[in-house]
């Protein structure tokens, strides 16, 4: 093929070039802070508002609601820590999942080890959905939050957000989503989908990276977690990251746009892999393939290392990801294929192949010709493929 093949979109995106376009100027011509008086600023005060009331028609809120962020790791912690703090006279137990992404989790754990929080972590299905009943049998007179992604990061599975947030308002309880892997590649709408709080981030749909923003329902009672100037309506400080809002703003308008041609073809190639890898032998799909992002999908292979397949792959061009993370030195399995019931030996061969608009047919050809030889290859060499291979002899 000659050229790289890139396929690990739901990590990050390729920042679109009328993204780049329409941030440049501020860079060079309309660099004032917005936040002083005089008029050389009006430009940049302008932009913001405006970035802030085009990402707001996005997603049905009202400008008001928006606060910018460095992206989707402080969002998430802003909504958990914030509304921790906020109503922790009225209780302090928090429910989420097993499967969310670290920066939910972690900040979990530091409320639970630091605050004095109680926190509950859903079981998920095989498919990754949790159970309404076992949330609705979470919930006590304490619960304060419910924080439950809108579509995971590792296996593309979109929770039911509509029904969540019925259950947390029907117990006066606030809803949060990391909405980080769903805006900009399926419908968002917070009035819609009961939420009262949202975090997202703009390298995920062709953005910059380093902002996102937070969505916070007018009335929730917001505290800051970084303190200084009066930037965000005072609750986040810091001079505005112009360049980057401004294309965040471009690039959600442009992904929402053009919504459902980009999920039909990116569903389309999705296929395709699907198609030419499911007969790979003792392999498995993970996720739900019905409630599902268009673009990821994620496999496992059994007797394998994920780490070996993807600096094999690399080696053809091809950029991917594993499951596993690298984490104190250790190669762990993903969390997610755990808790879905995936077992710790075929997590450890899991391969994530996430799409975007700009990849094509023709790469996903490359790739269904490329993976099975991978695969076969690292098995000839693999002990424990020689052991599953000898037990089924038997």
């Amino acid at each position: 093929m000659g050229k790289m093949i890139y396929l690990d979109n739901a990590a990050t995106t390729k920042t679109a070039p009328e993204v780049v376009e329409a941030m440049l100027p501020y860079f060079t011509e309309f660099y004032g802070n917005a936040s002083t008086v005089y008029d050389f600023a009006a430009n940049s005060k302008a932009a913001i508002a405006k970035a802030r009331q085009q990402i707001a028609d996005v997603i049905g809120a009202k400008k008001e609601e928006i606060y910018f962020t460095a992206g989707g790791s402080e969002s998430d912690n802003w909504a958990l820590k914030a509304t921790f703090e906020a109503y922790k006279n009225k209780g302090n137990h928090i429910i989420t999942t097993k499967i969310e992404h670290h920066a939910i989790l972690h900040t979990c754990e530091y409320l639970e080890k630091e605050r004095g929080a109680k926190v509950t972590y859903l079981d998920v299905d095989e498919n990754g959905f949790i159970d309404l009943d076992e949330l609705q049998k979470a919930i006590t007179p304490e619960t304060i939050l419910i924080s439950v992604m809108a579509a995971n990061n590792e296996i593309g599975t979109l929770e039911p957000l509509k029904e969540i947030g019925q259950i947390a308002h029907e117990h006066g309880i606030l809803f949060h989503t990391d909405a980080v892997q769903a805006v900009g590649h399926i419908p968002v709408n917070v009035k819609d989908m009961n939420v009262d709080m949202l975090s997202v981030s703009a390298h995920k749909f062709h953005g910059p990276k380093g902002v996102g923003f937070l969505y916070a329902r007018k009335g929730i009672l917001l505290t800051n977690i970084i303190y200084g100037g009066a930037q965000e309506r005072s609750k986040r400080a810091g001079t505005e990251n112009m360049a980057s809002i401004v294309g965040m703003a471009t690039a959600i308008k442009e992904a929402t746009d053009h919504l459902e041609e980009n999920a039909a073809k990116v569903t389309a190639m999705r296929n395709r892999l699907i198609d030419g890898l499911k007969g790979i032998e003792r392999s498995r799909i993970n996720g739900d393939l019905e409630h599902h992002l268009p673009g990821t999908l994620n496999m496992c292979f059994e007797g394998i290392e994920g780490e070996s397949l993807l600096l094999l792959l690399d080696a053809k061009g091809i950029c991917a990801s594993s499951g596993s993370a690298c984490t104190s030195g250790s190669l762990d399995p993903s969390h997610v294929l755990l808790s879905i019931g995936v077992p710790v030996e075929i997590a450890h061969g899991s391969l994530r192949l996430s799409i975007s608009e700009y990849n094509t047919m023709e790469q996903m050809d490359h790739i269904v010709e490329s993976v099975p030889g991978v695969v076969d290859y690292l098995r000839s060499i693999s002990p424990v493929w020689e052991r599953i291979k000898k037990e089924e002899n038997k």
